[in-house]
């Protein structure tokens, strides 16, 4: 079965990170790990020190492990929960993100130890 990531870049809406954190962490993980096909999830937030000196427009970063061999059965997923009760959005999330889904084209490289 095709594996597919799907990315999704937000921000907390202004002043309310911590709820924002708590939501994202505590409920929403879980709300997309529900929808068929997803099968892992992961929060990063932005460091401090970065490659080049920016601007950075997002400040979170989530990836979910998607495995599936319809990706549009769990876009429709998607679509279908959120904003319901399966699939409450906080008021607490900055309403522009990017969410896009991304396949590989490679295995995975490690660095010889």
């Amino acid at each position: 079965m095709p594996r597919f990531s799907l990315i999704v870049l937000t921000n907390p809406a202004e002043g309310r990170e911590d709820e924002y954190n708590t939501w994202y962490s505590d409920t929403h993980l879980d709300d997309v790990l529900r929808v068929p096909g997803v099968v892992a999830a992961q929060r990063f937030r932005k460091t401090e020190s970065q490659r080049d000196a920016g601007p950075y427009p997002w400040g979170y970063l989530a990836i979910y492990e998607c495995d599936t061999d319809d990706v549009q059965q769990v876009i429709a997923g998607l679509r279908e929960r959120s904003g319901t009760p399966e699939m409450p959005i906080s008021s607490a999330l900055d309403d522009e993100r990017f969410v896009c889904f991304f396949e590989p084209i490679t295995d995975v490289k490690r660095r010889a130890s």
